[in-house]
């Protein structure tokens, strides 16, 4: 079921925010001082308002309390970013997300009224540093309690061996979820599954001993 979103900034970080919440099927209202960068992200929401969120006024003509979730993506402005993320929790906003680029700004927020911060520059940074440590990483997500997601292609050392044969799971602490290939992502996999060349896999498992499984 979709969520009523509240995005305040529809910069980069915002306008991607906005796109994949779009595809997601959630409804979005938009909300940014610059008419230009609202018009760029009018394809992908149910509306769009150009004021200052820092005006307590203003955010009240938008009944922050009919919203699930409230994004605050200012990146320029952090001293907007913070009043508005204040004024949003002051209204009775459900949900908090606001965006941070430092720990300093990250502690602000939390005690301003942000219920979470994210950290898209950072959390890009490691992407890019992990997906490119090695030819054969395609993707990842980190998950809680320090374990990861790697969609990998089978590894020259794996191909045409039974996932039993490998024995990840007692040297790594590692599970393989799923085989894909030709874009296929097949979950119903067993000890006795083949890997093969030019399939993708994904392995489950805590970061530290993923970093030893692919050489990281």
């Amino acid at each position: 079921m979709g969520k009523n979103v509240l995005v305040v900034g529809t910069g980069r970080f915002g306008r991607y925010t906005i796109e994949t919440l779009n595809k997601l099927g959630h409804e979005i209202l938009a909300v940014d001082q610059s008419e230009e960068k609202v018009d760029k992200v009018l394809p992908f929401v149910a509306g769009a308002e150009i004021g200052d969120s820092t005006d307590e006024e203003f955010l009240q003509t938008l009944g922050i309390d009919d919203f699930d979730l409230c994004i605050v993506a200012i990146g320029d402005n952090f001293m907007a970013s913070l009043e508005t993320a204040s004024l949003l929790k002051d209204m009775g906003a459900r949900k908090v997300v606001a965006r941070a680029t430092s720990d300093l700004q990250e502690r602000l927020l939390l005690r301003c009224g942000a219920d979470e911060v994210v950290f898209p520059e950072r959390q890009m940074g490691r992407w890019t540093a992990i997906r490119f440590s090695a030819d054969n990483i395609i993707d990842y997500i980190e998950l809680a309690d320090g374990y990861t997601i790697f969609e990998v292609e089978v590894p020259l050392a794996w191909m045409g061996k039974r996932i039993v044969d490998l024995d990840i799971r007692r040297n790594y602490d590692a599970n393989i979820l799923g085989v894909s290939e030709n874009g296929k992502m097949n979950m119903s996999i067993s000890a006795e599954t083949v890997l093969n060349r030019g399939e993708k896999v994904l392995v489950l498992g805590p970061l530290e001993q993923m970093r030893r499984l692919f050489r990281l």
